[in-house]
């Protein structure tokens, strides 16, 4: 966990916040449908996202960043989440590479690495997941052989956001592929686009547009011991998994911006939409709905506060955020879902923004673990807490 800004109080919560707000609405709403549709990167946005301190949000200050505690940062992405989720992604997965270095780097890795990911001079994110390897990580392939010198590394990754547009990534790999059991052979590098390093195809997607997620190929690529994150061989595994519980805390905060949007789209447009005479928001059909969408939204967003909470205290919250990703992720897809058809034919064409929420939420439902993943680390964690007297 990284060292929260002790100078940070609820009034600057609130305006951080509410420029963020105004951000939204006066930069975003207005391109979001065309670079959606166009699946175009962002840079300007990009751009402007590095000058409001995005990509150290919750690096420590001592590093440059701004160090916000996870409720803050929550109610963040939740805020741009509800116009354009796809572009939290793109600092999410760097301000999870950023948390590896911080939290388990060495200092001198720590002075070099975080100042310029905390300005967004260098900006990328998690190499995990191969073509044969998502959830289960102890099976990647890709291995970094020790030659004397420095480690010569081979091996793909794929569905890597800001693999593309991003200039270096937190890697995880073998040293030890014979290693029992096998988390104990996984080592994670701090590692810069360089020779060796290319990127292969960009993945097309159903949603989640905008931000590249992409194939990336290590052909005989070299770093030297200092790219080691920690300086120790076999800690890779616990160092990769040691930011899920913020990045699942991150992906309900998306989750719950998606269904607070998705209300907020279906809500606007049952009041103006009239059939039989009358807003179709006096028909008790859509009225269940709301309801249900409401509380639902509302729900989401107290459990994502609960596991931020949890974080910023220092507990274990693997429970509680678990609880949040998975409750949120399923509100965003079930709110779309509902405002779709609130929003009848309309809601399937291209000129109304439902439709992008629609495609997006699933992705939530999978991101940083499964939600089948999510119900067994619920189960075993709640009875870990609760065993029989």
């Amino acid at each position: 966990m990284s060292q929260l800004n002790e100078h940070f109080t609820t009034e600057d919560e609130a305006i951080l916040l509410e420029t963020i707000a105004r951000w939204t609405e006066r930069e975003l709403k207005p391109i979001v449908k065309e670079y959606d549709h166009a699946d175009r990167y962002p840079h300007d946005i990009v751009a402007q996202m590095k000058e409001m301190g995005l990509f150290g949000a919750t690096i420590s200050t001592q590093y440059g960043g701004l160090g916000l505690p996870a409720t803050t940062y929550a109610k963040l992405v939740m805020i741009i989440s509800s116009v354009w989720m796809s572009i939290t992604g793109i600092f999410n997965s760097h301000l999870i590479m950023a948390l590896a270095v911080e939290k388990f780097g060495t200092e001198d890795q720590k002075n070099l690495w975080l100042p310029k990911f905390a300005s967004g001079e260098v900006r990328g994110g998690l190499a995990l997941t191969e073509p044969d390897a998502g959830t289960d990580l102890q099976g990647i392939r890709t291995q970094a052989k020790w030659n004397g010198s420095e480690y010569v590394i081979n091996g793909t990754k794929t569905w890597i956001s800001n693999g593309i547009e991003g200039s270096a990534v937190a890697l995880l790999v073998k040293t030890n592929p014979n290693a029992e059991p096998r988390y104990k052979g996984m080592s994670l590098f701090i590692a810069p686009k360089h020779e060796g390093f290319t990127v292969g195809k960009k993945m097309e997607k159903l949603g989640y547009k905008c931000i590249d997620s992409g194939e990336l190929v290590f052909d005989n690529y070299k770093l030297g011991k200092e790219h080691l994150i920690g300086g120790e061989e076999g800690q890779g595994f616990f160092q990769a998994t040691g930011g899920l519980e913020l990045g699942r805390i991150n992906v309900a905060a998306r989750g719950v911006g998606l269904a607070e949007g998705a209300l907020r789209l279906a809500s606007d447009y049952a009041q103006v939409r009239k059939t039989f005479g009358k807003p179709i928001c006096e028909h008790q059909a859509i009225q269940l709905k709301l309801g249900e969408m409401a509380t639902r939204a509302r729900a989401a967003r107290l459990l994502t506060l609960d596991a931020a909470m949890a974080f910023d205290r220092g507990e274990r919250c693997d429970m509680e955020a678990g609880m949040a990703k998975f409750f949120s992720s399923e509100a965003a897809l079930e709110n779309s879902t509902e405002a779709m058809r609130i929003h009848g034919g309309y809601g399937y064409s291209k000129e109304y923004d439902i439709e992008r929420y629609y495609r997006d939420s699933p992705l939530t439902c999978i991101g940083e673990g499964t939600n089948e993943m999510q119900r067994l680390i619920i189960a075993r964690q709640y009875m870990k807490r609760n065993p029989v007297a």
